[in-house]
């Protein structure tokens, strides 16, 4: 489990939002992933949604190719780090890939309410027959936690606030972007 927040919101605001910013601009939605072993905290893999190329390349499915691009082995020990609860696509591939864990920054109603993206909370209602995200956060295959959530469960939110609210308001300034030029792509449910 991580403890050390700091290093992975320095990670948000070095790595991913940058490459992020990169994936917008070219008409891709806002969201991302990150890989980092558990050891050392090292990045081992980044990965922003490419949509515009291929619908199923979302962000956590870009850093999961990169990650096995790189020929990495032994999933368990690593921590999967996504900037968005994962909707049910990236779920599945999370959990058939091996990983044990994975950590996201905004929740599904921020992802539906803040960013205007609702269906990740549709689909999981629509097709699976879960309400509004409810499914099972500790199971045989992984457990997930949101990073606020731990960064309160460790009282560090005060220290981190900071660098908190900049990953919101940086999400923030993304998600206005693409919301404006998304009429442009082609991504089939933008």
């Amino acid at each position: 489990m991580i403890t050390n927040f700091t290093i992975v919101l320095d990670y948000f605001l070095n790595n991913l939002i940058p490459e992020s910013k990169l994936a917008v601009n070219k008409g891709n939605k806002i969201f991302g992933a990150f890989i980092i072993r558990k050891t050392d905290m090292s990045l081992t893999s980044i990965g922003t949604n490419n949509e515009i190329e291929n619908p199923i390349f979302h962000g956590e499915i870009s850093a999961i190719l990169n990650f096995f691009n790189k020929n990495h082995k032994n999933l368990k020990d690593y921590y999967f780090i996504s900037s968005h609860q994962p909707c049910s696509l990236c779920l599945s591939a999370i959990t058939w890939s091996g990983f044990d864990n994975f950590y996201y920054f905004f929740p599904y109603n921020d992802t539906k309410l803040t960013f205007n993206i609702p269906h990740d909370l549709n689909i999981m209602t629509q097709i699976f027959n879960i309400d509004n995200g409810n499914y099972t956060k500790n199971n045989d295959y992984w457990t997930s936690y949101s990073i606020i959530e731990e960064i309160n469960n460790l009282k560090k939110y005060d220290e981190l606030s900071i660098k908190i609210d900049k990953i919101r308001k940086e999400y923030q300034d993304l998600s206005k972007y693409y919301q404006e030029s998304k009429y442009s792509n082609k991504i089939p449910l933008n």
